[in-house]
């Protein structure tokens, strides 16, 4: 009785942990040429502290549209700040770190405090889930003074 419990508790949690990844069947394709790209600032730019700045998200050969918006080759962005890329297999987190922009920006204004900081493209699928391959940016480095 013990090992069928257990092997059922087993079972259930890996039922759960499949269902919250998306497998690469199921993911979205992306053109192979996409390019994601922070247009500004630049990668090494030092911002001034307590004054918002833009951010402009550049992108080629693939497009943009809204969350729920099932459009072959378009997808939505994510800004990622002072983090690593989330699991490319899995919906990207939304938190103070990935900030989405599913309406369909393709530019925001943030303010960070002083320090130096990171900034990271991700382009999402209809369902905030990274493309196949995934669409991301160079991670670059700005200084707030």
């Amino acid at each position: 009785m013990k090992s069928m419990i257990t092997n059922m508790t087993l079972c259930l949690l890996g039922a759960v942990l499949v269902s919250g990844m998306a497998s690469a069947a199921d993911r979205t394709p992306a053109p192979a040429n996409a390019y994601l790209y922070v247009g500004w600032p630049n990668d090494g730019e030092v911002l001034p502290a307590n004054r918002p700045f833009r951010v402009w998200f550049g992108l080629r050969n693939m497009g943009v549209a809204p969350k729920g918006a099932n459009v072959p080759n378009t997808g939505h962005h994510h800004l990622l700040i002072d983090t690593d890329l989330p699991p490319l297999d899995q919906e990207i987190p939304s938190d103070r770190n990935h900030i989405h922009f599913g309406a369909g920006q393709t530019e925001t204004t943030i303010e960070l405090p002083p320090g130096t900081h990171t900034l990271q493209l991700l382009m999402g699928d209809y369902n905030h889930v990274p493309h196949d391959p995934p669409v991301y940016s160079k991670k670059i480095t700005v200084y707030v003074k």
